[in-house]
């Protein structure tokens, strides 16, 4: 049975050069990419990209609305079917311009991966997604056990993600030298640090409680005082595993060595929401709570673009669209205080702010 042709890997291979170099795509990007181009060849039985025709595309598409997931049973969403698509349409764009495949295929020819209008609007609508609190966090680290250092560090790490708003990879990758707790910042340097898109910024600590504060300074003196490790050394170190009395490999105290994936840190983020009782948030959602948190203390436009610039956004929209959707809830209160005391004049004076604020921000990026 085939399971690849040579002609099409080295192509493929090229192809995700271009996106992680050119495009700056991120390996979790990439790898929804692989995966598309890895569905669409399996159906065709691994035919030559060379060969492509546009009934190809047609019959795919039926077939992917056929398929079902495999963990529920459910036919694949809209999303899934839109992003499979897309990613096709896009890779075979490219190879429509690419030497041996030109005279072979037509830029037009990739349109046939489109998803119907109806389709393409049910994917993209934007679903509402639960966001944890900053009292369930609160709660959640309040519940932690801290009688090792293990436990002290997955307690710290929680409080420092609340705190920061840092992306799971980056907290991997912080050493002690990027923490400034005088200045009460981090320094997110892509040269050392697993940033998104590779992009250094500064982050000062959000004020969303001294107790989280307290935790993560106890924790970097823990660090620097009792363990006597210096700037170079993680932050959020990874588990010492060795053999144990019972001549198993368990868990035996901290490794003075950064994990090499986030895989480790989100374990702990559901272990820690179990423990509270509390359904699973991963590390991302944190900047969820950070931005709707960041809608209610900002007073102005100038707060928020702050803000936004915290969380490592170069657009105060960015911010708006991705992360700041307001809940049902939310808008149920925010319609009801609405009435007569908000003249014409104060909804044109607050409107022009937002204008020039998202103007400043498209300018400067």
């Amino acid at each position: 049975m085939t399971t690849h042709n040579s002609k099409n890997e080295r192509i493929k291979r090229e192809y995700f050069t271009y996106l992680k170099e050119a495009k700056r795509y991120s390996e979790a990007t990439l790898d929804g990419v692989v995966k598309a181009l890895h569905r669409f060849e399996n159906y065709t039985k691994f035919k030559d990209f060379k060969n492509f025709h546009i009934q190809q595309a047609v019959a795919f598409k039926a077939h992917l609305s056929d398929q079902r997931n495999r963990r529920t049973d459910k036919p694949l969403s809209k999303s899934t079917l839109y992003s499979t698509l897309a990613a096709l349409k896009n890779f075979f764009q490219w190879l429509a311009g690419r030497p041996g495949f030109k005279s072979r295929l037509s830029y037009a020819d990739a349109d046939y991966f489109n998803l119907s209008e109806k389709d393409t609007r049910v994917a993209k609508i934007q679903r509402e997604l639960p966001v944890p609190t900053l009292e369930q966090i609160r709660h959640v680290i309040k519940a932690m056990p801290v009688r090792s250092e293990i436990e002290q560090r997955n307690r710290a790490l929680i409080a420092f993600a609340i705190l920061t708003g840092a992306r799971d990879g980056a907290i991997a990758s912080f050493k002690l030298k990027h923490i400034d707790l005088v200045g009460n910042l981090i320094n997110q340097d892509a040269r050392e640090v697993k940033t998104k898109f590779s992009k250094s910024f500064t982050t000062y600590f959000f004020p969303v409680g001294d107790d989280f504060m307290e935790i993560v300074r106890d924790w970097e003196s823990y660090l620097r005082e009792e363990k006597l490790w210096g700037l170079e050394d993680p932050v959020f170190p990874a588990t010492h595993i060795s053999l144990g009395k019972t001549g198993g490999f368990e868990a035996t105290g901290l490794a003075r060595k950064q994990w090499s994936t986030a895989g480790p840190i989100r374990k702990i983020f559901k272990e820690a929401f179990n423990l509270a009782g509390l359904p699973y948030f991963n590390p991302h959602s944190f900047r969820k709570t950070l931005a709707l948190f960041g809608e209610k203390v900002c007073q102005t436009p100038e707060e928020f673009k702050a803000w936004s610039q915290n969380l490592g956004h170069e657009k105060v929209l960015t911010t708006f669209y991705s992360y700041g959707n307001v809940s049902p809830r939310r808008q149920a209160e925010i319609i009801s205080q609405l009435g007569p005391s908000n003249t014409p004049e104060d909804v044109l004076e607050l409107a022009e702010q937002l204008f020039k604020a998202a103007k400043r921000s498209s300018g400067a990026s």
